[in-house]
């Protein structure tokens, strides 16, 4: 029994540690069975985040199924819907920096910060110039304090803020810290302009248009929002809502599902053999080498099957399962 550490045998090369699982490996998906994975969608303005959720599971006729970052309904862009035992590695793709395009419409504040509020003030004439708008960004680069606006899906002793915001309640909160990677102005056409956002995870693009438009006196709004990637998942790559609908109606789900093991491809990989296999399927430890980066490990057979993800305990040296998935379902 044993676990060896992925490249290290001659043939198969399964994986590669540290790396990512050889091209022949991903995006396979068997025609049977019910489907479980990733899919990258393209969000168009008018549904919830939770209506494409909906509809997604009633074309698909899988149970599980959850999205990995919410997107307010206006905007656009990707949104990374995951069916049956992918919702198990949401928590990664949730981590994962998102990046949008966002246009800021100076002089108007909204009640929601977007365009769809009610206007509660505005300046008729803006003379911001470019030069301006610039160094205020600078203000918002790096880590940033962000208060959670009103019309959010945030709770509040059990009710989400957008329905105490409906019936005119406001509520104190607490301000948090978000990160902002990039923050870059893309075009100018005054009264309007727009960003290249790269945040963190918690990030209201909402809120910083509306803090912009402060920093220079005017107020604003944001106007537009598209995520045009969530990590590695690209808005070039997400495949349009009609289409996530009809394929996954007709069964043909392995030509839009991404593997469920895509979004722990930076972990270290080992292969197993039966015995440490079966071991991992009822949640025991197994032996293995020390972790070479960090102390989570994927785990597949030898005939490259994705057995789940392990975490090294350095006082018995041994690696106890995390996460572990159904043969059939993760491997799909």
């Amino acid at each position: 029994m044993g676990m060896e550490r992925a490249g290290s045998i001659r043939e198969p090369c399964l994986v590669c540690a540290g790396g990512s699982v050889p091209p022949r490996l991903r995006g396979e998906t068997r025609a049977r069975g019910a489907p479980a994975g990733i899919l990258n969608v393209n969000k168009p303005s008018g549904p919830t985040s939770h209506d494409i959720v909906d509809r997604i599971r009633r074309a698909s006729r899988v149970r599980r199924v959850g999205h990995a970052g919410t997107l307010d309904p206006a905007a656009s862009g990707v949104l990374i819907v995951c069916l049956g035992q992918a919702t198990r590695v949401i928590e990664y793709l949730m981590n994962s920096k998102k990046r949008y395009h966002a246009r800021i419409r100076l002089g108007v504040v909204t009640e929601t910060g977007d365009a769809q509020g009610k206007v509660v003030r505005s300046i008729p004439e803006i003379n911001t110039t470019r030069a301006e708008v610039e160094e205020a960004l600078t203000r918002f680069r790096g880590p940033v304090q962000q208060v959670p606006p009103m019309y959010s899906a945030l709770k509040h002793e059990g009710r989400a803020l957008y329905e105490l915001a409906r019936r005119g309640i406001a509520v104190e909160r607490t301000p948090r810290v978000v990160e902002i990677y990039d923050l870059r102005l893309t075009i100018w056409t005054p009264p309007t302009f727009q960003l290249f956002v790269e945040c963190s995870r918690g990030t209201y693009v909402r809120v910083l248009a509306a803090d912009v438009g402060e920093a220079l006196g005017t107020g604003g709004h944001l106007d537009q929002l598209v995520r045009v990637a969530c990590g590695a998942y690209a808005l070039e790559d997400a495949v349009s809502l009609d289409r996530a609908e009809q394929t996954l109606s007709g069964g043909d789900w392995s030509q839009i599902l991404h593997p469920l093991d895509e979004p722990l491809l930076d972990f270290d990989a080992f292969i197993v053999d039966q015995e440490a296999e079966i071991k991992i399927r009822h949640g025991q430890q197994v032996e293995g080498p020390d972790p070479l980066n960090g102390l989570f490990s994927r785990a597949y057979t030898t005939t490259s099957q994705f057995v789940g993800l392990l975490q090294y305990h350095r006082e018995n040296r041994a690696w106890q399962p995390r996460k572990v998935f159904n043969a059939d379902e993760a491997n799909a």
